[in-house]
């Protein structure tokens, strides 16, 4: 493929960065072929760079699966954020919007399952920077879990931060095995169910 010229590439990028772009089209990629399929230069056929420019701004593969963690990490946070803010003013209900909100992500056509689960599957060695970034994810996931729970008063917030974790990562990895065959997972019940039945 001949290389993308400067006046190209500033010409596919009306609206962002070319480092936005290039971390956009690995985003799709990873997520949805996987880390390991995808390779550098699928990246920048696709994303419509020099190999010089990708290189710029990510200097290896390893650095591109990070950002794009990162990026994800972020806009995760984003969407929780919103959601909890949302909920009524009590950490039971705000507990409730995060699964709430998962379900619908998770019903979505274009869900996958959880981009940092499959890097850890990918990568299951713990020093791999991508393993890092998606570790740090869970345990930051874990930990708000258990500040809500404190809040609402249950008997063992650690514990049911720890089930409410494995509940959402179990639901991220059913949609994972069977795709939109099965049927809608109903997270936001299995949630009540779970908190309700904590002691107080």
């Amino acid at each position: 493929m001949p290389k993308a010229n400067k006046s190209k590439e500033l010409n596919n990028t009306p609206n962002m960065s070319l480092r936005n772009q290039i971390l956009k089209v690995a985003d799709e990629l990873f997520y949805r072929d996987g880390i390991h399929t995808t390779g550098v230069d699928t990246i920048i056929a696709q994303s419509g760079v020099a190999k010089t420019t990708l290189y710029r701004y990510f200097p290896s593969k390893d650095d591109l699966v990070v950002e794009y963690l990162k990026d994800r990490d972020r806009r995760f946070w984003e969407c929780i954020e919103v959601a909890v803010n949302q909920a009524p003013d009590n950490p039971k209900a705000k507990l409730v919007a995060i699964f709430e909100w998962v379900e619908n992500l998770i019903a979505q056509p274009d869900c996958y399952g959880c981009p940092f689960l499959i890097t850890i599957t990918e990568f299951p060695t713990l020093d791999y920077p991508g393993h890092q970034v998606a570790l740090a994810h869970k345990n930051k996931l874990r930990e708000r879990f258990v500040e809500l729970a404190k809040q609402a008063g249950v008997a063992k917030p650690k514990e049911l931060g720890a089930h409410l974790l494995m509940l959402l990562d179990g639901a991220f990895v059913e949609r994972r095995l069977y795709g939109h065959s099965s049927d809608r997972i109903r997270l936001k019940a299995a949630t009540t169910i779970l908190i309700d039945n904590q002691p107080n």
